[in-house]
């Protein structure tokens, strides 16, 4: 990583970028919990959900701090990710409350894998709160065994499930793809942490973990008895 003042200062805009994407994402991920719970068939599935939604505005909440720390708004510095993430959001609007479920469970650990594959090209202390955020497993842990008991309860729903999983993974890679075509900030932190790279080696990094990402998804959706 460079180390003269413009090298530090375009470093601490592709972090305040990343903080800006992830803060939205957390914020939105709350508000989109909050109001699935309300169609939960049960008070306790109620409670489970509304659980982790406040888990997701906790996130919310540290990466914020993070921000501030950095003398950026956080606002300002969501904004700019806003559209990208409302429109992903728009794209994939659960039908019904197993449908929630499902989305739920492919955002958190989709976006858990991007990240953490992220968190290899910056520094440590960006790294640290990147895997303080994605390394819980209490939200991920109930969403799973929840699709899994709904699936034991009626096994008529794994073809839909199915379906819908792998429209979410294309919707969220594509917002993954958009985003980063339309900010760049990812290719650039790649460039900056990786001497001698090029925008090629930044496409080709992007493409790796978009393939990781993958295949993750598609080994958790045979955990869950889903083809993948």
């Amino acid at each position: 990583m460079g180390t003269s003042s413009a090298d530090t200062a375009r470093y601490d805009r592709f972090v305040a970028d990343l903080f800006g994407v992830m803060a939205y994402g957390e914020l939105s991920a709350f508000e989109r919990l909050s109001s699935d719970a309300r169609y939960s068939p049960t008070l306790h599935d109620r409670a489970v959900i509304g659980r982790i939604a406040v888990i997701e505005f906790e996130h919310y909440e540290l990466v914020s701090a993070k921000l501030a720390e950095m003398g950026v708004d956080v606002e300002n510095a969501m904004l700019p990710f806003q559209s990208a993430v409302d429109h992903f959001h728009e794209r994939t609007r659960p039908a019904d409350w197993y449908e929630s479920l499902m989305k739920a469970y492919v955002v958190d650990t989709v976006s858990a894998d991007f990240y953490r594959a992220v968190a290899r090209f910056v520094d440590p202390g960006t790294r640290e709160l990147i895997q303080q955020i994605q390394s819980s497993e209490e939200a991920t842990g109930v969403l799973r065994e929840r699709l899994k008991g709904a699936l034991a309860d009626d096994p008529r729903l794994a073809s839909r499930l199915a379906l819908w999983g792998r429209r979410l993974l294309g919707e969220a890679v594509t917002q993954a793809q958009r985003v980063g075509h339309e900010h760049a900030f990812l290719g650039a932190l790649f460039v900056e942490a990786e001497p001698g790279a090029t925008d090629a080696t930044a496409r080709e990094l992007m493409r790796g973990i978009t393939a990781e990402v993958a295949d993750n998804h598609s080994r958790r959706m045979v955990q869950l008895g889903l083809s993948g």
